[in-house]
């Protein structure tokens, strides 16, 4: 069993497989050049999976594929192979901008992926292109649909930002309802890496929104294993919000991050790491344990993003951790 300096299990991990993305999102890196990490600087699948199947070992039940954009790194459905084929009840789950879907989800599905969230954050085209800085929300859409005909476990995840899509809000939640998809709203992370005077809306605000077409809903009892607060429609629909900017948002986190160069991320708003990539490459697994079990000693109690400040702003990059 994984504890960290706080008393918190941790049993879910989150392996970015590449830094490289195909859409440059506003509230993520929307001046970043289309450039990536040499091959070289990254670890390969089977490093990556030496330290996923010690993880495993050592108490880890669920662990999410996320990038940047996972689906640009080749033969990903041997990736996901390889972790299903070790532990085949492990909660195997992707995170995906959905633009490359539809042509792998089969593949995907077939080698072991249960769950997938995908980003939808408009249904208008123009405002899709104005997030994405690209024509995108048509291919989003068939990646979402193929994923669900597979038999994908599909979630959808959808950051409104003030200005741009906040007036959308209600016709993605209705889109996902008439298609019995759970969608997540999340609050936008104040980043240095986003577009300069970018707004995100808080859950009140969501929520005030919703409520004014659909008032009676209900709060759900909070699942600690969860970074999202659900609310129930009175036909039994559930949606939910993560709030990173609410106090005891960090109080049950569960998580660890492993980027794709090897370092190891306690938490997901600060810069703090360690890297395992020396020990993986020449099959020191001890000693990556070792480093694993120190990062989780020195895990904050808490993000930054609660403080009372409108200052506090994340120098995370994002795309290097799958947020």
């Amino acid at each position: 069993m994984l504890i960290d300096g706080f008393g918190r299990k941790v049993d879910y991990l989150r392996v970015s497989v590449t830094e490289r993305c195909n859409f440059r999102c506003q509230y993520c890196m929307p001046e970043k050049p289309f450039s990536w990490v040499p091959k070289e600087n990254l670890l390969s699948y089977e490093d990556l999976f030496k330290f996923i199947k010690v993880s495993i070992d050592e108490g880890i039940k669920k662990v999410r594929i996320t990038g940047g954009e996972p689906l640009l790194r080749e033969d990903l459905d041997k990736f996901i192979k390889m972790v299903f084929d070790y532990k085949n009840d492990i909660d195997l789950a992707l995170t995906t901008n959905g633009f490359l879907l539809s042509s792998i989800a089969k593949k995907l599905k077939e080698a072991g992926l249960k769950r997938i969230n995908i980003s939808l954050d408009t249904l208008n085209k123009d405002r899709a292109k104005q997030i994405a800085q690209k024509d995108v929300l048509d291919k989003v859409l068939e990646g979402i649909e193929e994923a669900s005909k597979v038999g994908l476990k599909v979630k959808i995840n959808c950051v409104p930002i003030k200005g741009i899509n906040d007036i959308d809000i209600v016709e993605v939640l209705e889109f996902c309802k008439s298609k019995a998809y759970v969608i997540r709203f999340i609050e936008f992370m104040e980043n240095n890496h986003a577009k300069a005077g970018a707004k995100g809306l808080n859950s009140d605000e969501i929520l005030k929104v919703i409520s004014k077409k659909y008032p009676n809903f209900v709060k759900v009892p909070r699942d600690t294993s969860s970074p999202a607060q659900y609310y129930r429609f009175e036909d039994g629909y559930e949606f939910g919000i993560i709030e990173p900017h609410k106090d005891d948002f960090c109080s049950s986190c569960n998580r660890i991050r492993l980027t794709a160069e090897g370092f190891l991320i306690p938490c997901l708003y600060f810069e703090d790491a360690m890297s395992i990539k020396d020990a993986v490459r020449n099959n020191r697994i001890d000693e990556a344990v070792n480093i694993l079990k120190k990062v989780l000693e020195n895990k904050p109690e808490k993000n930054k993003w609660s403080s009372k400040s409108d200052n506090e702003i994340s120098t995370r990059a994002f795309y290097q951790t799958g947020g």
